[in-house]
């Protein structure tokens, strides 16, 4: 592998490590994906046909790496926590199954998704969900993970799964409202 290719690679270390991270929740974990991805890159060079952004291409191996991860460590992985059970659905709705405060109309979400902010906002939101919630709602919407894998992976029933990714749903949606929609970000001030 040329030098080129090889300073490239190292210059995407920190963006795949962030990303990484996001996706185990722990550090030496989200480390050795990125090594291996790295080094999965410089043995197999000519696996990079150029049809792609040298960052994509990174990023699919690295979803590969962060599955393998979790199988490795899946038993080492909470599969509860005391915050996962905190039930949102009584402060966000009514008896009648309506919301109890309207919410705010999030405007074009095509013009809000091209924003670099919102994204940062949203990783942001997603950092914070509880431990548990926030690898399913990883593993399922960002590794797009099927729903009988993760459910082998983390010995769990596809109803836990789908109640647990509906609580980080509610998170989500909240600390949107809070920090992006509702707050500064809304009027052009993101933070």
């Amino acid at each position: 592998m040329n030098d080129d290719i090889a300073s490239r690679l190292e210059s995407l270390r920190p963006q795949l490590l962030k990303y990484a991270r996001l996706q185990l929740r722990n550090t030496a974990w989200a480390e050795d994906a990125v090594s291996e991805t790295l080094l999965a890159a410089i043995e197999k060079p000519q696996s990079f046909a150029g049809q792609s952004q040298l960052k994509t291409w990174l990023v699919g191996i690295l979803k590969h790496k962060l599955i393998d991860q979790i199988r490795r460590n899946s038993k080492e992985m909470s599969t509860t926590s005391a915050e996962d059970g905190v039930d949102l659905d009584d402060d966000l709705f009514a008896a009648d199954g309506h919301w109890r405060e309207q919410p705010q109309d999030w405007g074009d979400p095509e013009h809000v998704l091209r924003q670099l902010d919102f994204m940062r906002v949203l990783e942001a939101c997603v950092e914070h969900l509880p431990g548990q919630q926030g690898r399913l709602f990883m593993m399922r919407e960002w590794l797009e993970l099927e729903t009988e894998e993760i459910c082998k992976e983390l010995a769990i029933s596809p109803t836990n799964l789908w109640v647990m990714l509906h609580r980080a749903r509610l998170r989500l949606r909240e600390c949107l409202q809070l920090n992006w929609f509702g707050g500064a970000a809304a009027t052009g001030g993101a933070k």
